[in-house]
């Protein structure tokens, strides 16, 4: 759904009362990316559940791809992954040997993040999909959450941008293979290392970037913590191909949504610097699978954040900072 139209349906819910769920530490009292529920003063549990119809042609790969993108929302907590239950729903007439594979997929991905895929349901639908309940642990007193962000902070981001017009493209045959293969390699890619190199390096504010888009979910962030952001547009990673295939008007439907949200939500607090290319602000809304996440840390730390990626040998972009006021900036 919609960041709106997902807002005005939960508005219905009654607001949790503290005295009576005080182990709740996180739910939907403070939107995040997951719940978390504390177990002891040195453990809590983090739950989340996210599935989607196929992105991908391969059935392996959207299983696994669907998996790294369910178990996100635990490493956006900075939490770790323990176990997951499958859910899905295919036609009746999709062959077994296709639903297997999917399965297989999510299964091996979930084993990658050291945790199992312990059961699940299905269902008969029209439309195939898949994803997973995934539940992981955390400490307490290291919990990620949207409303982290503090003034002074640098902000990075673990991925490149840039999947959305991807697929997309890959839909419409306008994506060629070396394309594909970079937007699948990515959204293959676990977002483990980013979540243990936030802890170690004191990020309090984390968000992983999927549907809502770089902008949608960073908004999140602005709202939760009262504090606003620049993001220099030139400093955001892009996919290869990205860009050629966005000129090329090969958007998702989640882009102008996006935007549409956001815009409203901010007004004149969202502000997009005449010097960046409209293609390249349209990307920051463009819809996400999979994507990296979106974390602060004190400037003195910014150093260490680089260094523990590339002990793991993986990439990380510095994109911006976090200023005071309650707003969102794009400058070139």
């Amino acid at each position: 759904m919609a960041p709106g139209d997902l807002q005005e349906v939960l508005a219905v819910l009654k607001p949790v009362d503290p005295a009576v769920h005080a182990d709740l530490l996180v739910g939907l009292g403070r939107a995040d990316d997951a719940a978390v529920y504390r177990m002891g003063p040195d453990v809590a549990i983090v739950q989340t559940v996210d599935f989607f119809p196929p992105v991908v042609d391969d059935a392996y790969t959207w299983g696994a791809v669907a998996a790294a993108n369910a178990m996100s929302d635990v490493y956006a907590m900075g939490g770790e992954v323990l176990f997951a239950l499958a859910v899905a729903g295919f036609p009746r007439e999709m062959a077994k040997a296709i639903i297997a594979e999917v399965f297989r997929g999510g299964a091996d991905k979930v084993a990658e993040a050291g945790g199992v895929v312990a059961g699940g349901h299905t269902v008969v639908d029209p439309e195939p999909k898949y994803g997973l309940a995934v539940t992981g642990r955390v400490h307490p007193d290291r919990i990620l959450v949207k409303g982290g962000l503090r003034p002074g902070d640098r902000l990075f981001l673990s991925k490149p941008l840039g999947t959305g017009v991807i697929t997309t493209g890959g839909k419409s045959g306008a994506a060629g293979d070396d394309v594909l293969a970079g937007a699948i390699a990515s959204m293959l890619r676990l977002n483990r290392v980013a979540a243990e190199v936030a802890r170690e390096t004191g990020a309090k504010g984390a968000t992983d970037i999927t549907g809502f888009g770089l902008l949608g979910h960073a908004a999140e962030m602005v709202v939760a913590s009262g504090a606003g952001i620049v993001v220099e547009a030139s400093r955001v990673p892009l996919l290869p191909g990205a860009r050629e295939l966005a000129e090329r008007g090969e958007w998702s439907g989640g882009m102008k949504r996006n935007r549409r949200h956001v815009e409203a939500l901010f007004g004149s607090n969202l502000s997009i610097a005449a010097s960046v290319p409209d293609v390249l602000a349209a990307l920051l809304f463009e819809a996400e699978t999979s994507g990296g996440l979106l974390f602060s840390v004190t400037p003195d730390r910014a150093g260490q954040v680089e260094a523990g990626f590339a002990r793991h040998g993986e990439e990380c972009w510095e994109i911006g900072r976090v200023v005071a006021a309650p707003s969102i900036a794009i400058t070139a």
